[in-house]
């Protein structure tokens, strides 16, 4: 890989970009899970994802929520982004509100022609470290869909809690609770 990867926080100049992302890669994951027809349900996540980065983008006075974004730039082009903020509501379902109080990684998306490149990974990476900064002690997360939940069981163990047939006979949910030191501490031992 020649490209020069960078990770930085979303400004307002990279917001149409990484939207974006999510115009790409959304109906993307929808199609790789067999589920692309779910066109009302694509453009929900979308919005749902637009909402997110406008909430992110708004002065910290005036903010309801605390969520910010990182964006991984490849030669100076959106082509991933992470995010964290208050759980979502299927977190909140699924584990009979124990982690209200508790910070979602979420918004984990890379552009499908530059997956595999550790672009994901670098994100998590940054996310961890500036939560390590400050002072955030546990994350969650959470995925619906089947590759990614085969990807962050590799990554992040056995989930918290699986939403037996959640979304429909045979689909999952799967709720992960993670402490950030914990996932650092792994992060670290692997660059040796």
């Amino acid at each position: 890989m020649d490209e020069k990867i960078t990770i930085e926080p979303l400004t307002r100049v990279d917001a149409d970009a990484a939207c974006q992302v999510f115009e790409t890669t959304i109906p993307a994951a929808f199609e790789q899970e067999g589920i692309g027809s779910l066109l009302d349900d694509i453009q929900h996540e979308i919005a749902h994802k637009r909402a997110l980065i406008h909430t992110a983008l708004q002065p910290k006075a005036n903010k309801e929520a605390n969520v910010f974004f990182l964006v991984a730039k490849m030669d100076d082009v959106i082509v991933g982004t992470i995010s964290y903020g208050p759980c979502g509501e299927e977190i909140r379902e699924c584990t009979d509100h124990r982690l209200n109080d508790i910070g979602e990684l979420g918004s984990l998306y890379v552009l499908p022609e530059v997956q595999g490149l550790g672009i994901g990974s670098a994100l998590i990476l940054a996310l961890v470290t500036e939560l390590q900064r400050l002072g955030i002690k546990q994350f969650c997360l959470d995925s619906g869909y089947q590759i990614a939940q085969q990807k962050w069981q590799r990554k992040f163990g056995e989930p918290y809690v699986v939403a037996k047939n959640y979304w429909d006979e045979g689909t999952d949910h799967m709720v992960w609770l993670c402490r950030v030191q914990d996932f650092a501490d792994k992060i670290n031992r692997c660059k040796r």
